[in-house]
């Protein structure tokens, strides 16, 4: 026997990239798997939410998290999380970050269902900053 749609959604992503699966009231549960526009030498710039924290899970493979300081026109240093399965990363509101996945990675991704590119600006990278993220991705062995 079956169980009723009405009791239990099952939602699963397998496809390259990030997609939604669940958005309910305030808050949404997405998928995030590798895609060529998240290697390393391809990352042009740094994202940030300004109305909510974001969460992060490594369910499988590879994931390197990188966070930025700096301030809404400018990002003034650079640092790398290697993340490990099973832990929660929740990076703050307002932080810029990006990631590099290998390809055989799944990320679980947490945040405001509200949360959209009109309360998430990018910051273009410079040269020195991209040289940067493809170092410590290649330290980090992704």
């Amino acid at each position: 026997m079956s169980i009723p749609e009405s009791l239990l959604g099952v939602h699963t992503h397998s496809d390259a990239g990030y997609l939604p699966l669940v958005d309910f009231s305030a808050w949404r549960v997405a998928i995030l798997n590798y895609s060529d526009d998240l290697r390393p030498e391809n990352i042009k710039a740094m994202q940030r939410h300004d109305a909510t924290d974001e969460v992060f899970v490594l369910l499988r493979g590879r994931c390197i998290l990188f966070l930025g300081e700096g301030d809404r026109a400018s990002i003034s240093a650079i640092y790398a999380q290697l993340m490990r399965p099973q832990t929660v990363y929740n990076v703050r509101q307002s932080v810029w970050h990006t990631h590099s996945l290998s390809p055989d990675a799944m990320v679980l991704v947490v945040e405001n269902r509200d949360t959209t590119y009109d309360n998430s600006p990018f910051c273009p990278l410079t040269g020195m900053q991209q040289q940067l993220i493809c170092k410590m991705a290649s330290d980090h062995g992704i």
